[in-house]
């Protein structure tokens, strides 16, 4: 991402984050803070002052004033009447909380995916940014924004409680006001101790993203047939050992210190209210008989309910810091702004992409990708990009495609710096095949056609998947095309092949109404006859269309009109098969090596 990870240094504002994190779930369902602050006025007030203080002590004065059972009896009504209103509002609020939660949920997730689809490429190709995305999307897998509601709620009526409760003993006597004071320590105490707890689960965070990449990966299909024939498991249980030790020399590192800030919040917060409290009280109601019977009982019952009160408040408030802090993750994350920015204009008709002097250097790379690339490619061409791995190949493709900006340089869409163009229409422009080809666990058709299909859309994704040679397949299928791909949410979805998959990815270019074509490696997973007849379908598809054809196998590239061979982020030739044949440089020596090793391949197989 465009900002830095944190620094665990570094002070974040947490009560901005507290109220960025109530207006969140404000907007996306008021009902959840509303209901839980009710169900804490009628929970707390009642058990911590009016059970616990007010119904003790109108019962107790009743005796020591020696009033009728009457009066005894209508009190006791009195307090059960209130306690079973009271009961019925939390049921009441625990249902409206129960379903705010769900659509708080809902609409926050939403959020994020929208913002997720505007983040750039470069995000997913940096670790830091999947440290801090975990952090953010914690928020939800953990409940955060649940929780935080529910611990603001809490301590909101836990002060109230408190207030009322100190207030009644105060009443007895101002003097117990020196033993509550204390419990103010425990609020400054507990947020130092949620800091370090925070900066103790920065550190941890990397070791716990390969702990759960090994745990993803040991059960993942994809992974299975390699971890069974090599011994990558071994390698991948010393990483994730190494990951548990790393982490238990972090706990190490910060225990001592959270044990004393633990200490110390016990001492404020539980040992001096209450030994004060009840040796004071005690003297009080033996030697001088300032308490009487009642008054003593109010202020042991008091007390325990300010050590209770403080304990929802010091804990509420210690979690409520350290979801604080993570929401600070989640606000950057939202906050993030996209380097790769939308132009206004629109695009037209395509008559030419241009690459003029391009260089490329990845953010975090030293050496450039790209040097002094120019090139053009017209309406109606194919131009064939060829060279070994790292030559910088799937690089330019990402550039034209607006994945990254270019460094140096420009490139034109019909003399016009793409740039200025609206960064959708733009791309739209474009049917690309990718090499890392990837399908979803949706049907076959919406793998196709990208989106919930209409009858007259399948008719499209068949003619789609008959080009692309994967039909006769999709059709054995028991629902056909309408048939998920993967097992992972379906257990009669279907299990295709690398090759039946890449066929399925590649009908999405014979479905599209493109311009451009992009062909990065599009047949890969395929054997030479599957290969044939979809090139064959690809050359139809593509006639007076522009495409860019990238791939190892340079027995295709001879169809070409023209072919660039790159190296080492340059262009090393330029030309027509023909034309590079006659020359001595790379593309013949690598034309040739792989023609041997084809003609070696088949004597091979003419012997057997």
């Amino acid at each position: 991402m465009r900002r830095p990870p944190r620094d665990p240094n570094i002070k974040v504002p947490v009560f901005k984050n507290v109220i960025y994190a109530l207006r969140l779930v404000w907007q996306c369902d008021k009902k959840l803070l509303i209901g839980y602050l009710i169900n804490g006025l009628s929970a707390h007030i009642f058990s911590l002052f009016i059970q616990n203080i007010l119904f003790l002590k109108v019962l107790l004065s009743i005796l020591d004033k020696g009033s009728s059972f009457e009066s005894y009896f209508s009190a006791l009504i009195m307090f059960l009447l209130l306690s079973v209103v009271l009961l019925g509002i939390s049921w009441w609020t625990s249902y409206i909380v129960h379903a705010a939660t769900k659509n708080v949920l809902k609409e926050l997730n939403n959020k994020i995916f929208d913002k997720a689809i505007t983040l750039d490429v470069e995000c997913y190709e940096n670790p830091e940014f999947y440290d801090k995305y975990q952090r953010a999307t914690n928020v939800l897998s953990w409940g955060y924004f649940d929780l935080v509601c529910s611990a603001v709620a809490s301590i909101v009526t836990c002060i109230i409680s408190l207030a009322l409760v100190i207030g009644t003993v105060t009443s007895i006597d101002p003097v117990y006001l020196i033993f509550l004071l204390p419990v103010v320590f425990v609020f400054l105490i507990e947020t130092a101790k949620s800091k370090l707890v925070y900066k103790r689960d920065i550190e941890m965070t990397k070791n716990n993203r390969i702990k759960a990449y090994i745990q993803r990966t040991v059960f993942l299909k994809d992974f299975s047939k390699d971890m069974r024939t090599s011994n990558i498991f071994a390698v991948l249980m010393n990483r994730f050992k190494a990951a548990i030790d790393s982490n238990v020399e972090i706990l190490r590192k910060y225990g001592v210190k959270l044990f004393i800030y633990s200490t110390v919040s016990s001492l404020f917060s539980e040992f001096i209210p209450i030994i004060g409290t009840y040796a004071f009280a005690t003297w009080q109601f033996v030697y001088t008989n300032a308490l009487t019977v009642s008054g003593f009982s109010v202020v042991l019952s008091a007390i325990n309910s300010v050590r209770e009160s403080t304990l929802h408040i010091a804990r509420n408030f210690d979690g409520l810091v350290s979801m604080a802090l993570y929401f600070q993750n989640l606000r950057e994350f939202f906050d993030y702004e996209p380097k790769i920015t939308s132009g206004d204009k629109m695009p037209g008709e395509f008559e030419s992409i241009e690459f003029k002097n391009v260089s490329f250097k990845y953010p975090s790379a030293e050496k450039y990708a790209l040097n002094n690339i120019s090139f053009k490619i017209n309406k109606g061409e194919t131009l064939a990009l060829v060279g070994v791995n790292g030559a910088g190949k799937s690089t330019l493709v990402k550039l034209l495609l607006r994945f990254y900006d270019v460094s140096e340089g420009e490139i034109l869409y019909n003399g016009v710096n793409i740039k200025e163009y609206d960064l959708g229409a733009y791309r739209n422009i474009f049917g690309a095949v990718f090499q890392d080809y990837k399908n979803f666990a949706v049907s076959v058709y919406e793998n196709v056609i990208c989106h919930e299909c209409s009858d007259e859309e399948k008719e499209k994704a068949e003619k789609a998947l008959r080009r692309s040679g994967i039909w006769e397949k999709v059709n054995t299928l028991e629902k056909g095309a309408d048939t998920v791909l993967t097992r992972e949410f379906d257990k009669n979805g279907a299990g295709l092949s690398g090759g039946e998959n890449q066929k399925v990815s590649a009908a999405r270019l014979f479905a599209k109404d493109f311009q451009f074509a992009v062909l990065d490696e599009p047949s890969s997973a395929l054997d030479p006859i599957a290969e044939y007849k979809m090139y064959e379908n690809l050359i139809d598809v593509t006639k007076d269309k522009a495409v860019l054809y990238i791939s190892h196998r340079l027995s295709s590239a001879v169809l070409s009109d023209r072919i660039i061979v790159i190296g080492e982020g340059e262009i090393l030739q330029q030309g027509t098969h023909k034309q590079l044949m006659e020359q001595e440089g790379k593309y013949k020596e690598m034309f040739t090596l792989q023609a041997s090793s084809y003609n070696r391949e088949k004597e091979e197989e003419e012997n057997e």
